[in-house]
């Protein structure tokens, strides 16, 4: 039996990776879950699964939940280093699904129990990359990626040396405004941006797609897992959301990663990695799907595409202040202080200020990474605030 533990649980990753769980409870012992605010849906999840833990990130949720859980026998605690302190349970194999920078220091946690770390927070990798893979080999931990896109070149890049890659191409759906003009886009709402026209995702996630935000950092996190060199890692548009990567080799080969959208088969590749399982994805049916297409992506209407690609070339902690000021960016569109096209002019402006301050060459540890991370929010909140 596997231990697990899910931090992110009450997320559209987190409950598919407990849907995927639950059809073989003979095989899976759950060690830990952690949410957010929805303290109802985390209790009902840790009582189906008889999680040893369950944990709210808000201090302030922790009488509700503990309410939830009486009688059940379930641990229960709060707050962001009661998250941390869960991931230092003992566990085989932990989905780290905490959207944003704060799943960074519980995914490093859990690989100092030599876990497998199914990463489907990207942002670990692009605040952090260098420190992610040094942490993984020092513990002997196993990191397998949880985006569909990452998943897909990894499944393509399965026996094969990663020297002959010449090309690593991910799709993208091109989100809620893939047909909009950028005049349009420029007075575009939260709730229009939340609406994806192919994923059900969550909020946050899904605004990003629309900004491809998400993509740019999809962009990054192929550097910084594959070792790929940001000059041979392209996006294109794909609206059908079929074909999830292509994997380009020395011989002209190109191996196409073809699935449902549906997040459960990623899940349930790493989830039986190394071997494969059942998963209950959608069979496609060929003749019924019609074409596929593909067009480039507009980088006048996605400039993070475009400040993806600079983050690469400068390195170090780049990622971490162009992620914290996407964030901070995010908030203040979904608060309605921006507009959805102030997003990437904040980006920008941020890293421009902060370009003096060594973001590409300072020794990366999680202390350094923490304080980037706050400094560009700080500067990204000015920015803003002058806007």
């Amino acid at each position: 039996m596997r231990r697990i533990s899910v931090f992110g649980a009450t997320g559209s990753v987190g409950v598919n990776t407990l849907d995927l769980v639950g059809r073989r409870p003979e095989a899976f012992e759950v060690v830990a879950l952690t949410g957010g605010r929805n303290v109802e849906l985390l209790a009902a999840l840790a009582r189906r699964h008889r999680a040893a833990l369950a944990v709210t990130a808000y201090p302030q949720c922790l009488a509700e939940l503990r309410e939830a859980l009486a009688g059940s026998g379930i641990e229960v605690a709060a707050g962001r280093d009661a998250v941390t302190e869960a991931a230092s349970r003992p566990a085989d194999w932990v989905m780290s699904a905490i959207v944003g920078a704060a799943g960074l220091q519980p995914g490093l946690k859990a690989m100092e129990q030599g876990a497998t770390l199914a990463l489907a927070n990207k942002e670990s990798l692009v605040c952090a990359g260098p420190l992610m893979m040094e942490s993984a080999r020092r513990y002997g931990a196993t990191i397998l990626p949880v985006d569909s896109e990452h998943s897909a070149v990894f499944q393509a890049l399965i026996g094969e040396d990663i020297a002959n890659v010449e090309r690593v191409i991910i799709t993208a759906s091109g989100g809620a405004f893939r047909d909009w003009s950028l005049e349009r886009m420029a007075s575009a709402t939260p709730e229009e941006a939340a609406s994806h026209p192919n994923w059900e995702m969550g909020q946050r996630i899904t605004i990003d797609s629309a900004s491809m935000f998400n993509k740019a950092l999809e962009l990054i996190e192929t550097h910084e897992y594959f070792g790929v060199s940001p000059d041979r890692i392209e996006a294109l548009v794909h609206p059908e959301s079929m074909i999830h990567a292509m994997v380009g080799f020395s011989d002209g080969a190109l191996m196409a990663h073809i699935g449902p959208a549906d997040m459960r088969h990623a899940i349930g590749f790493a989830l039986n990695h190394p071997g494969r399982g059942h998963v209950p994805v959608e069979r496609l049916d060929f003749t019924r799907l019609g074409q596929f297409t593909f067009r480039a992506p507009d980088e006048r209407k996605y400039p993070a595409l475009r400040l993806a690609r600079e983050v690469m070339e400068q390195g170090g902690h780049t990622g971490c202040a162009f992620n914290a000021a996407k964030e901070t960016a995010l908030d203040a569109f979904i608060a309605r202080r921006i507009g959805f096209s102030r997003m990437a002019e904040v980006v920008e402006e941020t890293l421009v200020k902060l370009s003096s301050s060594r973001l590409g060459n300072t020794v990366m540890t999680l202390d350094t990474v923490l304080d980037t991370d706050a400094r560009a929010r700080d500067m990204a909140a000015r920015v803003i605030a002058a806007l």
